[in-house]
Formats: C-alpha cells, structure tokens, sequence
C-alpha cells in the first residue's frame, strides 16, 4: 500500500492506496521528441520499436514510495515521467522515475523495465487543475556526477501527447486505466547520453500555479561474484 498526498489549490489530505495495475508509455511524445530518445537508446544498443507510442505492463508491486532502491549490476539509470493515478474521484498527476535496467534493454525492453523499482512522489495535483496548461508543464531530473548535481533532463510537456490522447490510447492498445492504475506517461531525452548515477532526483513543475512536485532516491547497486 502506497501513501500520497492529494494537494488541490483549496487543501491537502493523504490517501492510501493499493496500487492494482502499473503500466508504461513509451515514445509517447512529438515526432521530433520521439526520434531523439530513439537515437539515444540506439547509442546504448537498444532497437527501435516498431511502433508509437509503446505500451508496458508491468507488475504493480514495482510502485513504490522509497526513497532507496537496489539494483543489479552496474547499467541502470532513472528517468523523470509524469505518472497519472486513477482514484475513485478522478485521475491526479504525479511525479516518478522509471529506473531501468539498460543492459537488459538491449535485449528485451519490457523485461529491462521489469527489473527495476519505479520510484513514485508523495504529492498529487488534481489532472483537471493542470489540463488547460498542460503544455506549460516542466519536467525535470538531476543526477549525481564528480559530486556535483547535474541536470539530466529537462522538457515542458508541450513536447508529450496530452493525458486524453494517451489514455484513450492507452484504451485502445491495452485497457483502460483501472481504478488504483498508475500509467507512466513517459520522459523526454537525456541530456548528454543516457548513463547511471547513484542518486536520482525528478521533478514537475507548473509556472503557471507557481508548484512543484519532487522526489529523490538512492540507488544501490548489488554486486556478485563471477559464477
């Protein structure tokens, strides 16, 4: 069970819920947006889909409201997405990372996603509150590198499909987002190639409301020994 605080523009109040279904979108964003992830993730090893945008369904106990997460091996990294949460009065939106295993991406994108927790923010906006000005939106992640604090990301959401179009495409493709779903709507290109960092920090910001919503995570990476 996953706690969140719903933050409307009149109050706050915490909700708890069991996350039933937690699907991804990939390739979610415009043409131009889409053909630059793509030739990032060429750069790593990883083929093009056939198709866009690209849906995942993934086991909903990847979810989580950590703020440390393992992985294994060396070739892993974040990536800031808005994520949309389905409760019973309404669709709110929220911040996470999609933290992926790029080793396996090479091989099986799903399985790549599979492997990795997916770190989800405490604070949710009302969808509505944001809808009229979705394209004014600002996503934004930072990692850790030499000890400083970089940018890793950085993009207004005018360059991803609005949440209307991606749910109905979600619909048609998969299945409607169920009541406790959290749909990943994607993330924009790294700035400077994809690559690992011990932490991870995203964020969503609306200039127009003047907030923001944010999360920081570790990653701990697990070593074996050679078999």
């Amino acid at each position: 069970m996953l706690a969140f605080r719903k933050i409307r523009r009149t109050g706050e109040e915490d909700v708890r819920l069991t996350v039933r279904a937690l699907v991804l979108g990939g390739l979610t964003g415009t043409p131009d947006s889409v053909e630059r992830h793509l030739e990032e993730l060429e750069a790593i090893g990883v083929r093009r889909p056939g198709r866009a945008p690209v849906f995942f369904r993934l086991t909903a106990n990847l979810a989580t409201r950590a703020d440390s997460i393992q992985v294994v091996g060396p070739r892993t990294s974040g990536e800031v997405e808005p994520v949309l949460v389905a409760l019973p009065d309404g669709i709110w939106l929220g911040v996470g990372s999609d933290h992926t295993d790029r080793g396996a991406e090479t091989i099986d994108i799903p399985l790549s996603k599979q492997l990795c927790p997916k770190p989800i923010g405490e604070g949710l906006w009302p969808l509505e509150e944001v809808a009229d000005h979705w394209d004014r939106l600002v996503v934004r992640s930072f990692i850790e590198e030499s000890g400083r604090r970089v940018v890793y990301q950085e993009d207004r959401l005018a360059e991803m499909l609005h949440p209307d179009i991606l749910l109905a495409k979600l619909a048609e493709a998969v299945a409607p987002l169920p009541q406790n779903g959290l749909f990943m709507c994607g993330t924009p290109p790294a700035l400077g190639g994809i690559r690992p960092s011990p932490s991870f920090e995203v964020e969503l910001v609306d200039p127009v409301l003047d907030r923001r919503l944010s999360h920081a995570y570790r990653v701990e990476m697990l070593e074996n020994p050679p078999l």
